[in-house]
Formats: structure tokens, C-alpha cells, sequence
């Protein structure tokens, strides 16, 4: 017979069993009232003990020295003030020591009786009761991190395999998030994919936007409602044919800066950032209740000239400090080793990106040089590709992504397409190429949803392999959304561009 609360690894017990070695008056009086309650509730822990509970200390109103036998709570002689049996003399010989001997001897039954305030006891009783019934019900914990002995993701403390597809929601108004979102469930992705630009939110040093289209937070919970995971792109660096990836122009203004280093103004600069962000995304990961199951740590580092590990280090210790240690923290680069030298760090888990039509096996080995164990993952599966200024509009035809789409997903392997929908570079956030290669308005991408948010061709060809490993959801598809002749636009010839550069200049 071991003491009641007593069992192993729960700590929703500890309260019992604390409560019953320290004031076994309380627990007793206690006993009574919440057990009725918790009969109810088969295959709990608690309610086996509470249904066959040890006897009373000797003293307390009811107990019979030298009795035997139990009696549970609704049996004749039960009530909250009449106790229930006493504990036999052979419990202690049975192997109970942690209850031997915590007994006071012949305390009086007023004492017993009053010892607990009638308002406390009517605070701590629901409070009891509640997590009891919690465990009883047995409700699952949040979960979501990674098996290595069996090389897969775990969500839930089940093996998870994700598709996802990468959506900007710097590049789609507001008032089509809905409308991308709920396409991308209907297409049978388990998550999307989305960065977050620094310089978007933080236009001038110190000055944070997030409102209108930069509410980030509405955009994560909207992909929640929508039954959408997240997986989050945080930086500091992004790339994403973005404006100057993502860094801010601000950070230019000391001359001697070196970007995406340890250089001590650029990381002074990126804890005042990621200490704004960080925290926002906190509530949103995914066992604290929201949809954010990874978070990405820079991008693509390996294709830089810097090679800073130590630059690494103290992005992996700022974004444990902000986020904990349960998240999983991952880096993105090119299929090779030669990417993965720089790029990878211990404490990161490694991912590569590549294209349609190439080597899936060779990509994926790649891979296994930083991470010999561990679920294999193409963060960035390219659908389309980008456009320049000048170029002709990429196209990448549907079958030759759906080909290798296929040899991922019989792998076992986890993939993000990107993009799944590619929208617009307002303003100015369109980025360049280096040499100089600037990116157009539009960031289409050829991608399964049109910069529009049309549905395309591939989008129903990638839905259709997706489906071979899936169950896809049930429900409509969103339509395509309709479109509207707006008429002639006149545009007035005010100033050649380079003739008002060169005033500004003469000014100056």
C-alpha cells in the first residue's frame, strides 16, 4: 500500500502528498469532500487512492484504535465529519516508511476540526478538485521538438512529418491574409512559412510599427484560427529578395559597421531588435497554445563571407534567453558542405534548400554531414523562381516540381515550398542581387497561388501529390478572387530622376 498522493513522476499530486506528511489534520479534513467528486472519474491515480484511502491518524474525530477495514465514501457511516476507518498496525510492516511516525499523538477533535478557516477551505477545494480532474481526463501536454533515435519531428509526443508553404505577410494586404490562409489549408499544408523583415518594423532606430499591415501578431493568430502551424523566419537577417534583407538602412550610419558579424554595434543593435520581438512571439509558440513550432536563426549564412561562429553563438543564446529552451531553433542553407561549413552551428538544427529537378539523395546526405540524425527537412523547396528588372518572368513547369515533390515526400521527408503564394514587393522593399540585379515590383515567383492570389495549375498538381500522403482537408477552395477594370490611369511627367538626385546633391 503506498501513501496516498504518492505517484511517481506527477507533479499534480505533490500538494497531496505535502499536505498529508506536514498538517495531516488538514488533509483529512480535506479528504472527504473532494473524494466524493473524484470517485467519478475511472483510471485516475488519485481516485484509486482516494477510493481506498489509508486510515485516519489516531486522534482524529472518528478513528477507532486498534479498528480495521475501510470505508469508502458513500458506504454507511461515511461523512465529512465522521472519519473513515483507521490504518492498521501492519501498514507500517507493509512498506510505507514515508508515512510511519508523521502522526501526532491524541490531538483533540476541535483542534482537528478547526485547524483550517472555512474561506480557505472553500478556495483550496475547486482548486483540488480541478487538478485532479485534469489528470484524470489525462489532457495532453503541447509538445513539438525533435527525435533523434527515430530521425522525425515529434508533436504531441507522436512522430510528425510537416508541408508547408512559405506566404510573406509583408507582401499580401491584410485583407487577403484570410483568403491565402485558408487556400493554403485546402491544399493540404500542415504549416506556413513566413519571415519577419527587421527594417519593415522598425523603420527608424527605436521606432517599432507593428500595426495595419505589420500586425504580426493578428497574422499568427489568424493562422491558428485557420488550423495552420507556423514556422518563423525571425532573422536578423532574412535575405528574401527583401530590401537590404531585412537589415535596416539605419544601421549603415556608423561608417565602420560590419553586417552580420559580432562587429559589437551590429549585435548591440540586434539585441535592442530581437528583445522587442522575441518576447511578442513568446505566447505564440506552440506549447505555450499558439502555432509557431520552429523559429529560424539568421538565413543562409553559409553564403557569407564572415563565417562568424561566434556571431552564431550569440544569436543562439539571445533567442534561448527570449524563448526557452523547448522551441526548436534551426539554420537554413544550400544542399553542400561547403554552405553547411559556416552556416551550421550545434545547438542549431541544420536544414538545406534546393531546387526541383536535381539530386534529392545527394541534398539530402548533404544534410546528414551536420545532422547524422534527426528528421531530414528542404526549408526551401522552390517552386517558381524570382524575376529581375529587364528579364523575362521566370516559369518553372508544374511536372518537373511535382516529380521531385514526390521523391521528398516517399522519403519521409519534412519540405516548405517556397513560395506557395509569392505577392507584391510594395514601396520600395524590393531587394537586388548582387552584382547589382534589382527585383521588380512584383514578386510573383510562378508560384501555386498568383501574385493575385489566383489558383493555378500548379496549385491543383501540387494538391494532388500532396494528397498521395495525406489526408486532405474536406470543404471548398476558396475561389479565385475576382478582378476589376478600373479604367484608364493618366500619369503627368514631373521631373527626370537623376536631374533632382543631382539638386539634392548641389544642396547638400
Amino acid at each position: 500500500m503506498g501513501c496516498p498522493g504518492e505517484v511517481k513522476g506527477s507533479k499534480t499530486f505533490l500538494s497531496w502528498k505535502l499536505l498529508r506528511e506536514r498538517n495531516p489534520w488538514m488533509y483529512w479534513r480535506l479528504y472527504p469532500k473532494v473524494s466524493c467528486e473524484l470517485l467519478k472519474l475511472p483510471g485516475s491515480a488519485l481516485t484509486r487512492e482516494l477510493a481506498h484511502p489509508p486510515a485516519l491518524p489516531q486522534g482524529y474525530p472518528g478513528s477507532v484504535p486498534g479498528g480495521e477495514g475501510r470505508r469508502r465514501p458513500g458506504s454507511e457511516g461515511w461523512s465529512a465529519a465522521a472519519a473513515v476507518p483507521v490504518r492498521r498496525e501492519e501498514e507500517e510492516e507493509e512498506g510505507c516508511p514515508s508515512c510511519a511516525g508523521r502522526f501526532p499523538a491524541e490531538p483533540s477533535a476541535d483542534a482537528a476540526v478547526s485547524w483550517l478557516p472555512p474561506a480557505m477551505l472553500r478556495l483550496l477545494l475547486p482548486l483540488a478538485a480541478l487538478a485532479a480532474l485534469l489528470r484524470a481526463a489525462k489532457v495532453p501536454e503541447r509538445s513539438f521538438g525533435i527525435d533523434y533515435d527515430s530521425n522525425s519531428f515529434v508533436k504531441d509526443g507522436k512522430p510528425f512529418r510537416y508541408i508547408s508553404g512559405s506566404i510573406h505577410y509583408s507582401r499580401v494586404p491584410p485583407y487577403y491574409w484570410k483568403d491565402r490562409l485558408l487556400k493554403m489549408k485546402m491544399a493540404g499544408l500542415d504549416a506556413i512559412q513566413t519571415y519577419i523583415p527587421w527594417n519593415y518594423h522598425e523603420p527608424q532606430m527605436g521606432t517599432y510599427d507593428f500595426s495595419g499591415g505589420k500586425d504580426l501578431e493578428s497574422f499568427l493568430q489568424l493562422a491558428n484560427d485557420t488550423g495552420l502551424l507556423v514556422i518563423l523566419r525571425a532573422g536578423p537577417y532574412i535575405c528574401a529578395e527583401w530590401d537590404m534583407g531585412g537589415l535596416p538602412a539605419w544601421l549603415l550610419e556608423k561608417k565602420s559597421i560590419v553586417l552580420r558579424s559580432s562587429d559589437s554595434d551590429y549585435l548591440e543593435a540586434v539585441e535592442r531588435w530581437m528583445s522587442v520581438l522575441l518576447p511578442k512571439m513568446r505566447p505564440y509558440l506552440y506549447q505555450n497554445g499558439g502555432p509557431v513550432i520552429m523559429v529560424q536563426v539568421e538565413n543562409e549564412y553559409g553564403s557569407y563571407f564572415a563565417c562568424d561562429y561566434n556571431y552564431l553563438r550569440f544569436l543562439l543564446k539571445l533567442f534561448r534567453l527570449h524563448l526557452g529552451d523547448e522551441v526548436v531553433l534551426f539554420t537554413t542553407d544550400g544542399a553542400s558542405q561547403f554552405h553547411l561549413k559556416c552556416g551550421a552551428l550545434q545547438g542549431l538544427y541544420a536544414t538545406v534548400d534546393f531546387a526541383p529537378g536535381g539530386n534529392v539523395t545527394a541534398a539530402f546526405l548533404a544534410q546528414r554531414s551536420s545532422e547524422p540524425k534527426g528528421p531530414l527537412v528542404n526549408s526551401e523547396f522552390y517552386t517558381g523562381w524570382l524575376d529581375h528588372w529587364g528579364h523575362r518572368h521566370s516559369v518553372v513547369p508544374a511536372q518537373t516540381i511535382t516529380k521531385t515533390l514526390d521523391e521528398i515526400l516517399a522519403r519521409g521527408a519534412n519540405v516548405n515550398l517556397y513560395m506557395f503564394i509569392g505577392g507584391t514587393n510594395f514601396a520600395y522593399w524590393n531587394g537586388a542581387n548582387m552584382p547589382y540585379m534589382p527585383q521588380p515590383t512584383s514578386y510573383d515567383y510562378d508560384a501555386p497561388l498568383s501574385e493575385a492570389g489566383d489558383l493555378t495549375e500548379k496549385y491543383f498538381a501540387l494538391r494532388k501529390v500532396i494528397g498521395m500522403y495525406k489526408q486532405l482537408p474536406e470543404g471548398l477552395i476558396p475561389p479565385t478572387t475576382p478582378k476589376f477594370a478600373y479604367g484608364k490611369v493618366l500619369l503627368q511627367k514631373a521631373a527626370v530622376l537623376g536631374i533632382q538626385m543631382a539638386c539634392l546633391n548641389c544642396q547638400m
